[in-house]
């Protein structure tokens, strides 16, 4: 009994879905995501980029609003050199996800505006634009 009582809660859990908070996202009341990167390492940076397009895939581009914010050795993700890193950052680009580069750690590791790949946003200070996009609402995710 204690077996077939297991075997029921798991399976509950299996078919257990999400269950949107009011009001449920939508064209005209998009979720507010935004996430940083900091890190320089593959491993991080694709972590956020996977999480990414993950919440994408889940809502649907039309109801998220997104950004990434990257600062301090995380500028790595919008450098043009960094190939494959790039490719994925213009593949979420075309869903409209927003790219913000932080102002003072490009002077910091002196790289230049053309260094950035296209459609890149520049701010004065990464985690500032953080803690506006809080303040304004949207949702801060750390993977």
């Amino acid at each position: 009994m204690r077996v077939l009582m297991i075997v029921v809660f798991l399976l509950a859990l299996i078919r257990a879905e999400t269950e949107f908070a009011e009001p449920k996202p939508s064209i005209d009341n998009p979720r507010k995501i935004v996430f940083p990167i900091t890190s320089g390492d593959d491993e991080a940076i694709n972590h956020v980029l996977s999480s990414a397009n993950n919440v994408l895939k889940f809502y649907g581009p039309e109801k998220v609003m997104m950004a990434i914010i990257c600062y301090s050795k995380g500028i790595r993700t919008l450098l043009k050199k960094e190939k494959q890193i790039a490719a994925r950052v213009r593949s979420l680009m075309t869903y409209d996800v927003e790219f913000i580069a932080c102002g003072n750690t490009m002077r910091t590791k002196g790289i230049k505006k053309e260094d950035l790949i296209e459609g890149v946003e520049i701010v004065t200070a990464g985690i500032v634009e953080l803690v506006e996009r809080d303040l304004k609402g949207w949702i801060y995710i750390r993977p």
